[in-house]
């Protein structure tokens, strides 16, 4: 295959320009840290290794969610492997309208605790309300779930360092690989659940330990406004 020609700096600067007041995203995709994953997705694609999603909605998580309005921080694993299908926001599925597995199970169980909520499958109304929608690998290969995560390991490591500087968040870790994370995260109030995956794999109910009541709660005892699921 033919080498893939990019400049990567007019890369760089295009996603700055997205990320609007997120300036600790900024700082690091301007660094030569996120030149070592440029240079990772682009030989993947030199060696015909697709991986989703693409490359303009890598960072839509943070696009979505202004940094001045972030509460919430949904922490998951990988992006849907499937091609097409993944938005760049953490369980999003607006290109199908179709609910992944995983989704389908979130929005049972916030059925369950919101009976009135929504269940469109584009999830930017949680984004736009500040909650971030985060995988910790933001690109996977195609049918190679974890393939990215060591790519993505420094920027997940800079980004909770910088997240943790606060004390006024509320981290919500989707399972081990999340709770992997926590001691980056330990100035903020840390939720800790199963991954809705693993139910989606064995079948069965996700249990979730009212985690949407959870969140809303500590967003209550901190005066902040309350997330409308």
């Amino acid at each position: 295959m033919p080498q893939v020609k990019i400049n990567i700096q007019e890369k760089k600067d295009k996603i700055c320009q997205k990320l609007g007041d997120w300036k600790v995203v900024q700082d690091f995709v301007q660094s030569s840290g996120f030149d070592s994953v440029m240079l990772n997705l682009i030989s993947q694609v030199e060696n015909d290794n697709r991986f989703t999603p693409k490359f303009k909605d890598i960072f839509n998580a943070f696009v979505y969610c202004p940094y001045n309005k972030l509460k919430v921080v949904f922490v998951g694993q990988d992006p849907y492997p499937q091609l097409d299908v993944a938005d760049g926001i953490s369980f999003s599925c607006s290109y199908t309208n179709k609910e992944q597995p995983s989704l389908r199970y979130i929005f049972d169980e916030l059925e369950i605790q919101y009976p009135n909520s929504n269940r469109n499958t584009d999830l930017k109304r949680w984004s736009k309300q500040g909650v971030l929608m985060l995988n910790t690998a933001l690109t996977v290969s195609i049918g190679k779930i974890g393939s990215h995560y060591d790519i993505w390991k420094p920027f997940a490591a800079y980004l909770f360092s910088e997240l943790n500087k606060r004390d006024d968040l509320v981290f919500v870790c989707l399972g081990k690989k999340a709770e992997q994370w926590e001691h980056y995260m330990n100035n903020n109030h840390i939720i800790k659940v199963s991954h809705p995956a693993s139910a989606a794999y064995k079948g069965g109910k996700w249990n979730s330990q009212d985690l949407f009541k959870q969140v809303n709660n500590c967003l209550e005892s901190m005066d902040k406004p309350l997330i409308v699921w």
